[in-house]
C-alpha cells in the first residue's frame, strides 16, 4: 500500500512542478507568496516547491523511511 501511495504523491508532484501555470489560471495568485518569495513569480515558485515537498515525501513513503525521519526531525518534539 505504501507504494500506491508513494507513486501518487510523487505523480501529484511531478504535476505541480509542471503545471504550474494551470494552477494560478484556475485558482489564482497567492497573496503571500507574492510578497515574501518574490514580486512576481512568488506564486510560481510556492507550487514548484509544494511539488517538490510532495515528491520529497512520496519517496520516503515508497522506500519505507518516512517513519524515520519525522522521528528524526519533528519527533522529538512530541516525546516526552
Amino acid at each position: 500500500m505504501r507504494y500506491i501511495i508513494g507513486i501518487i504523491m510523487v505523480l501529484v508532484g511531478v504535476f505541480l512542478i509542471l503545471k504550474t501555470e494551470w494552477f494560478i489560471q484556475n485558482f489564482g495568485t497567492n497573496a503571500w507568496a507574492e510578497e515574501h518569495l518574490g514580486s512576481n513569480g512568488g506564486t510560481r515558485l510556492m507550487y514548484k516547491l509544494i511539488g517538490i515537498v510532495f515528491i520529497f515525501f512520496g519517496f520516503l513513503a515508497i522506500t519505507n523511511m518516512i517513519e524515520g525521519f519525522l522521528v528524526g526531525t519533528v519527533g522529538k518534539i512530541f516525546v516526552r
